[in-house]
């Protein structure tokens, strides 16, 4: 990635950890011992002001190291935003808008979910951004070096513990503001959108319901088959264009010829503008990787930053750039030319640095080494990836390598459930949207049906990651706008249906 962009440019997705597992000279698949991906991961921090559209403050919260025990640890600040311009107030029940803030900077987040500011004025609502620990300015052990130094300084970086610190600042703010018997509605985005899931579902007593956007709650264990990620990326380029699509299916075999050829490596530098001399093909396979997922992510109708300065319907874009190369033009330079457009499409990089991680902010994987285990694996038939597959003992080899400690890839379900999962929402749950666009990745791994009255799923064909949760634009297309209608009329009914609650009780 350009230099120039790379200053970790925005938040968690994604998904840009995906380290592809490269095929040997013989042709056979290779065991995936890639982590988890990061949901939007690099592109979490910030790199320019944000959030000048909204009225906000930024406050700290001295937040408890550890909630499960009652050793005397020190505490940490926690980061969050808040906004009273359009609240009500408690004197009429106005409602809290909590945003549970996924693995990056929480401004980032902010900045790209103008839904919730949007919906203030509306509900006179008091809106919160809380910050997760270990990510933004909410480091535990002073600093992010010491943060980050080892396995025992890491320990406290967990999905339980960020959701104990949501319902203690939650809890804590509603008291100082005198706030008790306001409703609460929770709403998150990727990674956020499984918190405000799983808070609604551990917390119930603190909301009155969530709207989880872009949720990937199943994709754990066997629960989804683990080639579902990388089948829904294929499938979206290969309804765009099937010579694209075959195109980059070729391209990988076409990598590994020139890598065998002598100075292989210093010609690959040159074709795809390399800031330095390549090391390894997997470092590049790696880079096309993270911009394919990505572009599934972001494939959005309209031009946005999100994870990089992006056309309308970029993968259309990307597609034409490959198809169109002129005859005769090797496929190497014709990916080339469709990478451009997501690395470079303002046209300002000169060249590029496949560094995925230069600033350190890996708590994604660590996250990926414990809890966050999700299987995935990439078939020959319907990927447009190399083939390879999950293999947990090559998974768990390279955490211990990394962090010295082993994964735990039943807890998520053990914690949060998962198996099961219709029956154990309708019988514990209420009062959640999942919603979920099909050209999303990730979608493959959430709710996609109703599971009763109150747990309900919104899908659209032609949504991408968490679009319903971004700030309105007049090219927003119709079935958006009546999809984040029927939220808007959910989240009036809960708010509604608590008041009424509420006042029966007082009379």
């Amino acid at each position: 990635m350009a230099k120039k962009l790379l200053s970790f440019h925005h938040f968690i997705s994604l998904l840009l950890l995906l380290i592809l597992s490269f095929q040997s000279s013989n042709g056979l698949p290779l065991k995936s011992t890639r982590r988890s991906p990061r949901l939007l991961g690099r592109f979490s921090k910030p790199t320019k002001p944000l959030l000048k559209n909204y009225k906000y403050e930024t406050r700290y919260f001295d937040q408890n190291l550890d909630h499960f025990s009652f050793a005397d640890l020190p505490k940490f600040r926690q980061r969050y935003l808040i906004s009273f311009e359009h609240w009500v107030g408690p004197e009429k029940a106005g409602p809290i808008f909590f945003y549970c803030g996924n693995e990056g900077y929480i401004d980032w987040f902010a900045e790209n979910t103008g839904f919730v500011w949007e919906l203030a004025p509306r509900f006179g609502a008091l809106v919160v951004f809380p910050e997760h620990r270990y990510y933004g300015e909410s480091m535990p052990h002073g600093s992010t070096s010491e943060a980050y130094r080892n396995a025992s300084t890491l320990s406290y970086l967990t999905a339980e513990q960020a959701l104990a610190d949501y319902a203690i600042l939650l809890t804590d703010l509603k008291k100082n503001l005198s706030a008790e018997a306001c409703p609460v509605v929770l709403f998150g985005g990727s990674y956020g959108g499984m918190l405000a899931a799983w808070m609604r579902l551990k917390y119930p007593h603190l909301s009155v319901g969530a709207l989880a956007s872009s949720a990937p709650v199943l994709q754990f264990e066997d629960i989804v088959p683990p080639e579902t990620f990388y089948d829904i990326v294929s499938n979206v380029f290969r309804h765009e264009s099937r010579s694209c699509f075959n195109t980059i299916k070729t391209s990988w075999d076409a990598l590994l010829s020139e890598v065998h050829k002598e100075d292989g490596l210093l010609q690959l530098t040159k074709t795809f503008h390399l800031c330095q001399k390549l090391n390894s093909s997997v470092d590049l396979s790696n880079w096309w990787d993270s911009a394919y997922t990505s572009l599934a992510m972001a494939n959005y109708p309209y031009p946005t930053e999100f994870l990089m300065p992006l056309p309308g319907d970029p993968i259309k874009e990307v597609c034409r750039k490959i198809d169109s190369c002129p005859y005769g033009t090797g496929v190497l330079e014709c990916i080339f030319e469709g990478l451009n457009v997501y690395y470079n499409y303002t046209g300002s990089v000169d060249c590029f640095n496949l560094d995925d991680d230069p600033h350190g902010e890996n708590g994604w994987n660590w996250q990926a080494c414990t809890e966050m285990v999700m299987p995935m694996s990439s078939n020959r038939y319907s990927s447009m990836f190399p083939e390879f597959y999950y293999n947990y003992t090559e998974y768990k080899e390279g955490c211990w390598e990394d962090f010295k400690v082993t994964p735990r890839p039943t807890w998520i379900t053990t914690e949060f459930g998962g198996h099961d999962f219709k029956a154990d929402l309708k019988n514990f749950g209420s009062n959640i949207i999942f919603s979920n666009g099909l050209l999303d990745p990730w979608s493959g791994g959430s709710v996609l049906e109703d599971i009763s009255e109150s747990i309900v799923a919104l899908v659209t064909e032609k949504g991408a990651h968490h679009l319903d949760l971004r700030a309105a634009t007049s090219e927003d297309p119709n079935w958006l706008l009546e999809q984040r209608a029927k939220e808007i009329m959910l989240i009036e009914d809960w708010i509604k249906s608590y008041n009424d609650r509420k006042h029966l009780a007082e009379i």
